[in-house]
């Protein structure tokens, strides 16, 4: 009797632990990895400034579910099966400890993204995975309804009783067509995660200043995200922003990323209470220079701008600040309107906001609903989350029931 044949096609974080975890559950079969280019584990590798954030201390499976414009839904009942506790458990069973950062982000205690990379393929020799890397895939060989094999780029079939497709995400539809192929149905994709170039703004030579906590939002749209914010030479970007892309990934793509975006620099503190506190300084500090003067935690060169932006200029003591300009001075503060005029990738954590439909996957298993044999796993499917471990996560989650059930 031959030997069932796996075949994962994608040397990414999902192919690498769907093929493990198939070859663990699937003694007998032989597992084969095909990867396009010509090394493997590149995002891995990128990912996190060259550290790798593996996943987050969010260990409530619901609440990590929510950190998922898109698939949180489908994703909760899975961490039933695999979740961010057991992304840590399993690390730690081969030698690698994660350490949890301020932020809940989690990363190897090396801070070296080698060392999961390194990780993964030795688990991939250790279960004998046969990984082949410039392989390229053009096409899916399907009979019945069921997987037979693949066809590749070079003319070559491989027979295979199972394949796991994990080959991310795609920027153009055009990527997707050999899955289309199949009569799978793609949601079309659009960039997530991304910064806001601000080409006019007036706070673009502050590049590097940041605050801790803003609050971010579109004019005209129910979107609003808080978190870090910083300034950069062609405007905005840190969590804030980077939450906010991927909230409202689709609204700004159909925007032409051309909108209004309204930052509040210090969310914890209200209109009445900057204007009472001003009226206090006044009465205390009458003789003080404004400028020089900062004020609700605005780092001191956001502050002077702000100052500028307002009319008051360097001189000005608040004992003659007038009510037009502490409206103005207000207005910068927590209702600072900027037009933005496109946007930049960040680079690092490159995320596509579609892929596989997901109500053509059976949700406990990550096998097609169309085409017998047919999984899928990573951000192939329309499964995308905010910045912060979250779309590993994902990755491990769905690659391990995918390889669990091939």
């Amino acid at each position: 009797m031959n030997k069932k044949q796996i075949i994962v096609v994608g040397g990414g974080a999902a192919g690498f632990f769907g093929a493990i975890t198939a070859a663990e559950h699937n003694p007998d079969a032989k597992v084969i990895l095909l990867e396009k280019n010509r090394t493997v584990l590149n995002k891995v590798r990128i990912s996190g400034g060259g550290r790798c954030n593996v996943t987050h201390a969010c260990f409530d499976n619901k609440q990590l579910a929510k950190f998922y414009p898109r698939g949180g839904a489908f994703l909760r009942p899975l961490f039933n099966q695999f979740n961010a506790q057991d992304t840590v458990k399993w690390f730690e069973k081969h030698q690698v400890t994660l350490k949890k950062e301020a932020d809940g982000r989690m990363f190897p205690i090396t801070d070296n993204s080698e060392t999961i990379a390194q990780c993964l393929e030795q688990k991939a020799r250790q279960l004998g995975i046969d990984v082949r890397t410039s392989f390229g895939v053009k096409s899916i060989l399907i009979s019945d309804e069921k997987v037979k094999g693949v066809l590749l780029i070079s003319g070559e079939t491989v027979p295979a009783d199972r394949l796991l497709i994990t080959t991310g995400g795609n920027p153009n539809l055009d990527g997707y067509q050999w899955l289309i192929d199949t009569g799978h149905q793609v949601v079309p994709p659009v960039p997530s995660l991304f910064t806001f170039n601000v080409p006019n703004s007036p706070l673009l030579d502050l590049s590097g200043v940041s605050v801790p906590h803003a609050t971010v939002k579109i004019a005209g749209k129910k979107l609003l995200q808080d978190g870090a914010l910083l300034i950069t030479h062609w405007g905005f970007s840190a969590p804030a922003v980077l939450k906010l892309s991927a909230w409202g990934a689709r609204d700004l793509a159909a925007l032409h990323y051309d909108f209004n975006v309204v930052i509040n620099w210090n969310p914890t503190i209200s209109e009445n209470n900057i204007r009472e506190t001003i009226a206090q300084i006044k009465k205390s500090n009458p003789k003080k220079l404004i400028q020089s003067n900062q004020q609700f935690d605005i780092p001191s060169r956001l502050w002077k701008r702000f100052c500028e932006l307002s009319d008051i200029d360097e001189h000005l003591r608040w004992i003659d600040i007038s009510g037009k300009q502490i409206n103005k001075l207000i207005e910068n503060l927590i209702n600072s309107s900027h037009q933005v005029k496109g946007k930049t990738t960040f680079k690092e954590e490159f995320v596509t906001c579609g892929g596989i439909d997901l109500n053509e996957i059976h949700p406990e298993t990550m096998e097609s609903k169309i085409i017998k044999g047919l999984f899928f796993a990573g951000e192939v499917l329309d499964i995308d989350a905010v910045t912060g471990g979250f779309n590993f996560q994902a990755a491990w989650t769905t690659g391990f029931v995918a390889g669990k059930n091939l």
